[in-house]
């Protein structure tokens, strides 16, 4: 048997190196088709190298293994050593390239049921409202070493120092005298209107309270009586003590509640106007007046109670101190003045502007001032005008009547009533009246080109603001279900969203209710005497409204930076108040009128145009000694805000959000204590 088929390991040579052969190309083919991966780093197989030859003259072409994508599990780790480390530049050029960008499979936003929604328009990308946060240096790749030579070499902020006596009552933009005494002219009110110091001159030091000074009565007792010395100023009470005014009584000033055309005090002057014009419905038709040379503000005072909330303002005239006699009492105030450019309010503002003998001329200039008036009034709205022109019967007197009169005829305004010494017209609700007027009669509508919102620095036009055709600026739901309902100018507001606006507003109304509830539940807001606050950076007023919401014995001033879009007319229709502002400037308000200051997400925007710094001591020289200030931001904004307001004498603590301490955003909370010169 062994003879016939012979011993099979005594194979002819070729069959043995043909079987060698075909088990190497087996095994190679098994090898690269079966590596899954997860047991051993993916290869890299060069082919067509000479070893012996120099990387310069080589013909080096790669192989990446089909196995490159995938992903493994290495459970043991892999030496430095290893063999592979030829291949390092190849390895890192795969590691830089781009990953495939991920395309989702649902694109929509959620509207307030929770429901997803794709009929949006996200507008185009605006680069410049993207909020760039720069990485603290411990993110990069500098070494320890580095990290403590720049903290050896940082400049550490000098504490700031008072600042003279003389300055206790400094409002900057309407204090320069010196850009003042190079007016040209003075003779419309030039004075009154804001002359900024430059840059180099800015306030840099702290504004000193008053010697004796007290933390303020709270409200509601502080609309009767303040302390006197927290307003050491008696000039009010020698010029209008005869009026009803004020009077003093010891250490405190006391408010009667009187005006100069209502001496028997305002509740029965309001009642008066109620019955004169039912229609304005105080606290429901009629919830944001404008008060026009107010006085000590006892006007608006006494509306706060019928749910009303008033925009008080003044010039700084020879009574100057008016507005602080105001915000001491915790009255709704602001120094404004008519005089040649736009208030800072938007247009259909206000449901009821009230003069009471506010020594304005409103027909000069082919009126162009009651033209302002008109701008800022809502379309049905009125104008009441409590003055001697109305009632007193000298020849002078009854000409000022005849040319208001002939001027409110003119702009279509109807006198709905003329009783005693006041009397009330109304604003039409469209524009039929103006297109129905001769083409002669003057003033002339303003063309299309205006803009009746813009306001910052904004020149009167002797011409009248069209109304908007859809009626938005009319149709506005009684208060107080207007605080919550999406207005119709909110579709106006220049932003990335469009038809998501009103998702926007509800959101955002939500989130503050959010945030409120936990800022009063944890710091115990209601305890606190906080009666002035001011949102510097407002929104669709959705802080304000939270505040309402949670029941807060306070008030907002709501400010709209110009910096962003300009949601005032939203404001406004929600029955709030609120001014255009730039925060590059000083604030048109006295020293310490402010209890509660917050900014949300403004120094993350105003930083790239102005110094931190200078919107700092400015919120320092409106804050009441005592007074907070909650600033939300970016952690790398808050952690230089803190050392700010640490050299401006502030007790500062920087907290985390609710969304942990992982998040983007801290909460600086300043706390500003009492300094005398």
């Amino acid at each position: 048997m062994k003879g016939e088929l012979g011993d099979p390991f005594k194979l002819s040579s070729l069959t043995k190196i043909s079987f060698l052969f075909l088990a190497c190309i087996a095994s190679f083919y098994l090898g690269r088709n079966w590596n899954d991966g997860s047991m051993y780093p993916q290869l890299i197989f060069y082919s067509n190298v000479n070893p012996t030859a120099g990387y310069g003259n080589a013909n080096l072409s790669v192989t990446l293994s089909p196995n490159l994508k995938r992903t493994s599990d290495i459970t043991t780790p892999v030496s430095n050593e290893s063999s592979l480390n030829a291949a390092d530049p190849v390895l890192d050029a795969l590691s830089r390239a781009p990953a495939p960008p991920v395309v989702p499979k649902n694109v929509g936003i959620v509207d307030e049921n929770g429901a997803m929604r794709e009929d949006f328009d996200a507008g185009s990308f605006d680069s410049d409202l993207v909020e760039e946060e720069e990485p603290p240096s411990w993110a990069g790749n500098e070494t320890n070493n580095e990290i403590e030579k720049k903290d050896e070499t940082r400049v550490r902020i000098q504490k700031f120092g008072l600042c003279p006596e003389r300055m206790r009552e400094y409002i900057p933009c309407l204090d320069n005298e010196e850009e003042i005494k190079k007016l040209n002219s003075t003779e419309r009110g030039e004075r009154f209107e804001r002359h900024c110091p430059a840059k180099e001159q800015s306030l840099n030091c702290l504004i000193p309270a008053p010697k004796g000074y007290r933390e303020p009565i709270p409200w509601p007792i502080s609309r009767d009586e303040v302390w006197f010395s927290n307003v050491p100023h008696t000039r009010l009470v020698e010029d209008k003590g005869g009026q009803n005014w004020i009077k003093r009584d010891k250490e405190k000033f006391k408010f009667p509640g009187g005006g100069t055309q209502f001496i028997h005090g305002a509740d029965s002057y309001l009642d008066q106007i109620s019955e004169m014009v039912p229609g304005i419905a105080f606290g429901n038709r009629t919830r944001v007046v404008l008060d026009v040379g107010c006085g000590v503000a006892s006007f608006g005072a006494f509306l706060l109670s019928r749910d009303v909330i008033t925009m008080s303002i003044a010039p700084k005239d020879l009574h100057e101190n008016q507005i602080q006699f105001a915000l001491e009492r915790g009255v709704p105030a602001m120094v404004a003045a008519f005089a040649t450019r736009r208030l800072l309010y938007p247009s259909q503002a206000f449901d009821l502007l009230h003069c009471s003998r506010c020594r304005i001329n409103w027909t000069r200039d082919d009126g162009i001032l009651l033209l302002e008036a008109n701008r800022m009034l809502r379309a049905g709205g009125y104008f009441a005008w409590a003055a001697q022109p109305v009632y007193k019967h000298e020849e002078a007197q009854q000409e000022t009547w005849k040319e208001m009169e002939n001027l409110t005829s003119r702009i279509c305004w109807e006198l709905v009533k003329k009783k005693g010494y006041l009397a009330i017209w109304r604003k039409p609700l469209n524009n039929t009246c103006y297109l129905n007027r001769s083409p002669e009669v003057q003033p002339p509508l303003c063309g299309p080109e205006d803009d009746s919102n813009s306001v910052w620095y904004v020149n009167l036009k002797a011409c009248i603001s069209q109304l908007l055709e859809n009626a938005s600026g009319a149709n506005i739901t009684a208060w107080p279900a207007r605080l919550h309902e999406p207005p119709l100018r909110l579709q106006g507001v220049e932003m990335d969203a469009y038809i998501a606006k009103n998702e926007l507003f509800r959101a955002e109304t939500r989130f503050w209710n959010d945030i409120v509830e936990g800022y009063i539940r944890i710091f115990h807001w209601k305890k606190m005497n906080i009666r002035n606050v001011m949102d510097m950076r407002a929104g669709f007023g959705g802080f304000a409204s939270a505040l309402i919401d949670q029941k807060m014995n306070s008030w907002v001033m709501n400010v709209v930076p110009i910096s962003g879009p300009n949601t005032l007319p939203v404001i406004y229709d929600r029955g709030l108040i609120g001014v255009a502002h730039d925060w590059c400037e000083p604030f048109d308000t006295y020293p310490r009128t402010y209890d509660l200051l917050h900014a949300f997400g403004l120094f993350s925007i105003e930083h790239k145009r102005c110094n931190l710094s200078v919107i700092l001591l400015e919120m320092d020289r409106i804050l009441r000694p005592g007074g907070r200030a909650y600033i939300r931001d970016s952690k790398f904004i808050t952690e230089e805000i803190k050392e700010i307001t640490e050299a401006m004498g502030w007790k500062t603590e920087l907290r985390d959000t609710a969304e942990g301490p992982y998040a983007s955003r801290k909460v600086l909370i300043g706390h500003k204590e009492v300094r005398h010169s």
